[in-house]
């Protein structure tokens, strides 16, 4: 596709179509779906069975779509070897996943958010929230290591920002994970081998790794608790390159002259070398969890989770360039074809990092079903060692140290409070109200030293800080207004403070001014339970997503004034509305679903050229009107055509359009980035006994661009986002009533496919576990 913009008239006949399939869907004779997610048969709107004895993010009423995948899934199905594998397959979701063991880019995106929004979604393990709401982008992914796949035993996504017991962040969706808790003695043991043969531009090498996870817990009377201890050790694909406009040569007989260079195009269409690839990590990473339950007594339970997540990572990097002695070139001038390029010593450089984040949460919950239930919830999340170090000489000479800069971001971290209330007058009326409290800080330094390696900071070269707090307070009111009806009817009043707001460089510290804002959001959903298990659902949500520190305090210092910032940025505001047509047969076995979707967002937080002030500059700016109408359908069944044949499937449509952006003219009428027309994934489980089960998983997403004006016409390159048509494979054999295997390949047709970095190629995973 080579046009850069969707005419008016396109538009407006792709959304009379989605509306017209979303009609013809609801009517279309029901079929047989899998019942992933627990349902109550007899209610308008979804209930999930949540196991009180676990902590929960969730409100006891849903009031928007929810779907969900089980522990015993996840193990005959997926290849998981992160958290966030577990989602790979859900209805309009994708993972921004570039290798095993992403730990910084690794951004969720849903039905009207792209991989560059990670602020809007939320993502809560066992209560706690993992998502990073410091930042938005694609180093602000949620901390997804603080769980492991073997803990899991359910996943529940809210789509939408339909439940007034969140944040204006969970406009695209809310994720959470419940883990395990032991009823008894129990012990698991599990190891991993990952192998990819990685081929790209000048690259042609195999990347392993290794996963050792086990888990031990118990129950003993009124006590119970768990323990998980988790090792990757991964060597990840490239995910950057070296490049140059062929464009920037300079005609000249000077520089080293070199070979190797790879020619290729840019996402713009413009022709560049490839001269070498960096960002090879070697990550190896450390989790450990403890979690701690007591009955206090037969109607109170309070318990306890610590988690301990550490990543080292080093980086390594590969010159394609050979000087005339066959010897690898990688910085200084350089000769390619009679033209002139200099490369700087960091151009091709290696970095590295050493993490270590800590997680506690704390719950207390009242455990009897009666008229009043309520909870008390605590959390934080510490980064308790963050630094990154990186080169300023050159490589080979910055293998053995040498001058460079550490970036540490210790004391960095958030903090959640929560009291919950849920009051029951009588079996058709449900009220659940609560107050939250989030604080967010960011501190970061840079400091120069002498030995990049292994040195200590010595001279400060920047620094930045910021605080954010959020405070609400909300009500959502459950009614079954008639046996057939149900209505919820919720809002949430917020009121958001930033300060503290600082940036530095070696001689000047700058302070930013304070902020606040108040907003209110209501919420209303309507279900109707038709005759045949038919079940017809509207729901329409505010969000006011706040802006994060980063996005607040963002800018540079020029002659002792912040420039690059705007003092005035405008919390990003949301209206979206939910038609949804479900059929239910089969006991709950087989569920099919159509849902209308459509967003329309004010004040959209971007980073983008302001062509309004002059020079142009790149910073945190409010696009006017982003408008997103969908369609999603969703077919699921259990022992369809034969017994042990289980489908899962489903397909979305999405056109997002940006509508008004004063700033950025030339790109009104253009797509919203990140986000792809067509999304699809089916999923086929064969279980022809109780000891083998196999899968087939085939993942679809189709054109999407990068930029803003849609100018990234060439996808399939470095900076690219394509489609992309991947199929995985999986099977799980018990080899006796202890020990199983499975082996797994993932990417199975080798497709070479980007979201800004290359993910990963064909891929192959051996796994052998042991539980008792």
């Amino acid at each position: 596709m080579l046009t850069t913009s969707v005419p008016a008239g396109l538009r407006v006949r792709k959304t009379i179509l989605v509306a017209a399939l979303a009609f013809a869907f609801s009517c279309f004779p029901a079929m047989a779906m899998a019942d992933i997610v627990v349902a109550d048969a007899s209610a308008s709107l979804q209930s999930v069975i949540i196991n009180g004895e676990r902590p929960s993010s969730l409100p006891t009423e849903i009031p928007t779509t929810i779907e969900g995948i089980r522990a015993r899934e996840i193990e005959r199905t997926i290849n998981a070897v992160d958290a966030e594998d577990a989602l790979k397959y859900l209805p309009s979701l994708l993972v921004r996943k570039r290798y095993t063991g992403d730990y910084n880019h690794a951004v969720l995106a849903t039905r009207a958010s792209g991989t560059g929004n990670s602020a809007r979604s939320l993502v809560y393990a066992d209560g706690i929230l993992l998502s990073n709401l410091l930042g938005n982008g694609a180093t602000f992914t949620p901390r997804w290591g603080l769980v492991t796949p073997e803990e899991i035993e359910r996943v529940d996504v809210l789509y939408g920002p339909f439940s007034a017991a969140y944040a204006g962040n969970s406009a695209g969706a809310v994720v959470d994970y419940i883990t395990r808790m032991p009823r008894q003695f129990e012990a698991h043991a599990k190891i991993t081998g990952l192998s990819e043969n990685f081929q790209l531009y000048g690259t042609s090498q195999t990347y392993t790794g290794k996963q050792l996870s086990t888990s031990l817990g118990n129950r003993q009377g009124d006590f119970s608790w768990w323990l998980n201890l988790n090792q990757l050790d991964s060597d990840g694909h490239p995910i950057a390159f070296t490049t140059k406009l062929m464009a920037s040569g300079i005609s000249s007989n000077t520089g080293q002259v070199v070979t190797g260079a790879i020619a290729g195009k840019n996402p713009q269409n413009q022709d560049w070398w490839i001269l070498g690839a960096t960002g090879q990590y070697h990550t190896v990473q450390d989790h450990a969890k403890i979690k701690l339950a007591y009955d206090l007594s037969p109607a109170l339970r309070a318990s306890y989770t610590f988690g301990y997540w550490r990543n080292h990572m080093d980086s390594g990097l590969q010159s394609y360039l050979r000087d005339t002695a066959g010897n690898p070139v990688y910085s200084g001038d350089i000769n390619l074809n009679g033209k002139k390029y200099s490369l700087s010593p960091t151009d091709m450089s290696n970095t590295q990092n050493r993490l270590e984040h800590l997680a506690h949460g704390l719950n207390l919950k009242s455990r009897t079903k009666g008229v009043f239930e309520w909870e008390i919830a605590a959390s934080l999340y510490d980064y308790r060692k963050d630094t990154g170090r990186n080169p300023l000489a050159v490589v080979p000479a910055a293998d053995n140290g040498g001058p460079g800069r550490i970036t540490d971001q210790s004391g960095t971290g958030w903090n959640t409070f929560a009291m919950k209330g849920i009051w029951r007058p009588n079996t058709a009326h449900t009220t659940e109200f609560g107050y939250q409290r989030e604080d967010y800080r960011m501190r970061t330094q840079v400091s120069d030293t002498t030995d990049w390696l292994h040195g200590e900071g010595q001279k400060l070269f920047s620094a930045f800080q910021g605080d954010t707090r959020l405070q609400s307070l909300y009500l959502q009111d459950a009614w079954r207004l008639a046996p057939q009806w149900k209505s919820i009817i919720g809002g949430r009043l917020e009121q958001w403070q930033a300060d503290h707001g600082a940036l530095s460089n070696a001689g000047t510290v700058l302070h930013f001014g304070s902020r606040s804002e108040q907003a209110f959001s209501p919420k209303a959903a309507l279900a109707f339970s038709a005759a045949d298990n038919w079940t017809y659902k509207a729901s329409v949500g505010r969000a006011v997503r706040m802006p994060t520190v980063s996005e607040l305090y963002q800018g540079s210092i020029s002659n002792n004034v912040i420039v690059n910032n705007d003092p005035n940025l405008k919390p990003e505001k949301s209206w979206t509305t939910e038609w949804t047509a479900e059929r239910s047969l089969d006991e709950g076995k087989s569920i099919l679903r159509a849902t209308l979707f459509h967003e329309r967002t004010s004040d959209a937080l971007y980073s983008q050229v302001n062509t309004l002030v002059t020079p142009n500059i790149t910073n945190i700016q409010n696009i006017g009107i982003i408008r997103t109408t969908g369609l999603e359908l969703v077919y699921q069944a259990s022992d369809v055509f034969w017994r042990g044949l289980d489908v899962m499937s489903s397909v979305t449509y999405t056109d997002s359009v940006i509508l008004k952006n004063a700033a950025n003219p030339v790109s009104v009428g253009k797509a919203q980035p990140r986000i792809p027309d067509w999304r699809a994934n089916l999923v086929l489980s064969y279980r022809p006994n109780d000891k083998l089960s196999t899968s087939l998983g085939i993942r679809y997403s189709g054109r999407q661009y990068g930029a803003l004006d849609n100018s990234d016409i060439h996808a399939f390159t470095y900076f690219g986002f394509s489609s992309f048509l991947v199929a995985d494979v999986r099977v799980h054999y018990q080899l006796a009533r202890q020990w199983s295997a499975a082996i797994g390949i993932d990417n199975l047709n080798n497709k070479k496919y980007w979201a800004f970095h290359p993910y990963t190629q064909r891929s192959v995973s051996a796994e052998i576990r042991f539980d008792y």
